[in-house]
Formats: structure tokens, C-alpha cells, sequence
């Protein structure tokens, strides 16, 4: 297999991990869907601050997607889209995603923060990985790796970079 062929297969997976029903397609549910099983997961309110926060951040989420790889306005995010859309225009510039990601990556640490002080362990990392659909294994290997310093805690700027070079870069 050929680097394109890999990073094409990387890609379908990446998909995959957005399309959190299966549909097909991305769509603004998807988002929405993982931000209630992760307020549901860590005993966290939509009404509360933090649920709304994650509310709020699935959603801008879900418009810096649509906005840049829904081509067709329908509000669904097609594989194609995804990877014409997406992925070609953030390959080169994983600090886009970044941005984009970076208010629902930061709400998902909220919600597991269970002391406020803005560092979330890896277990609870692992934990939201799992919740959102990463394979055990996966989400055990990705939540150690956000640990730079081996403090056995993450923050916000290791995650969110972390997060958009996984989706959008070729390497590793």
C-alpha cells in the first residue's frame, strides 16, 4: 500500500469517528448526540455551565465543519466532502482544525475536569475517547500520548493540537 492509499485509509476512519449513527454522513446530530453521551457519562447536566458549554462548542464544531466541507449546503457532511472539503483545505493548516475544534476539545475537558483546574487526567481522557467511539486499546494509546510531561494529566492546548493533527495530518 502506497502513502496516499494509507493516508486515504486514514481519512475513511477519521470519517468514521465524525459519523457518530452510522448514517454516512456527518450531520449536525452527530455532534450533538456525542456531547449528550459525554454530559451523560461524566453525571454532568445540559443545563449546567459546563453542559452548556459542551452544547455550545458541539455546535460551533459542527459550523466550522459544515462550513468548510459541506459543499452542497444540505447540512450533511458526505465522506467526499470530508475528504475534498476537509481535508484538503486543512491538511496543510492542522491550526485551522485546531480553531475549529478547539471550543468542544475545551468543553470536553470541562465536562471531565472534576476539579476545576483545568487539568484533566488521562483516565478521564481515555474515558471521553471511549465515549465518543474510540476502541479501548486506541483511546489508551491517545490519552497517554497527550501526557508530554508524564504528570498523568492533559490540558487544552496539548489536546487540541493533539486532536487536529490526528485528523488532519499525514504522520503517525
Amino acid at each position: 500500500m502506497n502513502a496516499e492509499e494509507l493516508y486515504q485509509r486514514r481519512i475513511t476512519s477519521r470519517f468514521a469517528a465524525f459519523d457518530q449513527d452510522g448514517s454516512g454522513y456527518i450531520s449536525r446530530e452527530d455532534f450533538t448526540s456525542a456531547a449528550g453521551r459525554l454530559l451523560e457519562e461524566f453525571g454532568t447536566s445540559f443545563r449546567s455551565d459546563k453542559g452548556q458549554a459542551l452544547a455550545a462548542g458541539a455546535e460551533a464544531f459542527w459550523q466550522g465543519l459544515a462550513g468548510i466541507a459541506d459543499v452542497d449546503g444540505d447540512q450533511r457532511v458526505t465522506r467526499g466532502e470530508f475528504v475534498s472539503g476537509a481535508v484538503k483545505r486543512l491538511r496543510d493548516n492542522p491550526d485551522r482544525f485546531a480553531e475549529i475544534a478547539r471550543p468542544f476539545v475545551r468543553a470536553v475537558l470541562a465536562v471531565a475536569d472534576r476539579d476545576g483546574d483545568g487539568k484533566v487526567g488521562t483516565a478521564e481522557v481515555e474515558r471521553a475517547l471511549r465515549v465518543l467511539g474510540i476502541e479501548t486499546h486506541a483511546a489508551a494509546l491517545a490519552a497517554e500520548s497527550l501526557d508530554l510531561d508524564r504528570n498523568g494529566l492533559v490540558d487544552e492546548e496539548e489536546t487540541v493540537m493533539a486532536f487536529a493533527r490526528y485528523f488532519m495530518t499525514r504522520e503517525p
